[in-house]
């Protein structure tokens, strides 16, 4: 059964788009067949990983909202075993037209279950907003990854993020695990760079991936020209450490299958 990742965070501009697309890439690049969901309305994640915007492709809002089957709206990306659900603009509209549904934070729940077995991992890219489409993302994980950038009042932003979650615990999704925190735009160069990663080491300890994202400029290009950074530059240092997040989230999927477990805990 594939294990459901929402990628979070409350503040904007910390890589959650670039993880999200990057660590897809990563596991279907390490043989495990990947779904990568773009939840934000901005459609970044869609661009991101080659779809230029079209106003009649089908995206998460028509499976969301109109309950359009899923086989007519997941796409084939350019790497074997990664396939997404896009994203575009209507999905402003969906945060309005859930209020009135029932059980309106567990419709991306419900429609992640027919599919949830054709694929070891589903990676969603969640809105900087603790809004409905966020919620919903977060009610249908298994875990939730944490980038947070490596600047002043990271270890705030972190702690506001992890009030949420335990909230969402109680009462939308129990089972709600931290599948790590993850380092992102770190600059070994700097002081605070270095300094932001101790102080969140030493506060939650072995939730931090060991993996650290470095500022890269090629990893902030490729975006831009619709393509994950193993493909347009596998030999940068962002490559690289996307290739070894992937590694510690396999690694951590198989500690949890050995320990028969629900998984990691905060």
């Amino acid at each position: 059964m594939g294990r459901i990742i929402a990628i979070a965070n409350q503040k904007g501009g910390v890589g959650k788009t670039t993880t999200a697309i990057n660590l897809a890439a990563s596991l279907a690049l390490s043989e495990q067949r990947t779904l990568l969901i773009d939840c934000d309305p901005q459609g970044n994640t869609t661009g991101g990983i080659g779809f230029p915007k079209d106003p009649v492709r089908r995206t998460l809002y028509n499976a969301l909202i109109l309950g359009e089957p899923l086989d007519k709206i997941i796409l084939k990306t350019q790497i074997d075993g990664l396939d997404l659900i896009p994203a575009d603009k209507n999905l402003v509209g969906a945060e309005v037209e859930l209020v009135a549904a029932e059980s309106r934070e567990y419709q991306l729940q419900k429609m992640l279950q027919q599919i949830k077995d054709t694929y070891t991992y589903i990676i969603m890219d969640c809105p900087p907003a603790l809004g409905l489409l966020t919620l919903n993302a977060l009610t249908a994980a298994d875990s939730v990854l944490v980038p947070i950038q490596c600047e002043y009042l990271a270890l705030e932003g972190v702690s506001e993020l992890l009030d949420t979650l335990m909230r969402i615990r109680r009462t939308l999704n129990p089972n709600l695990a931290i599948e790590g925190i993850v380092l992102t735009m770190y600059d070994e160069r700097t002081t605070l760079s270095k300094q932001v990663a101790s102080d969140l080491r030493s506060f939650f300890g072995a939730q931090v991936f060991e993996s650290v994202i470095p500022r890269n400029v090629r990893l902030a290009e490729a975006p831009s020209h619709g393509k994950p950074i193993h493909f347009y530059d596998i030999h940068s240092r962002g490559a690289e450490a996307y290739v070894n997040l992937a590694k510690e989230v396999i690694s951590n999927g198989q500690k949890r299958i050995g320990k028969g477990a629900g998984g990691t805990d905060s």
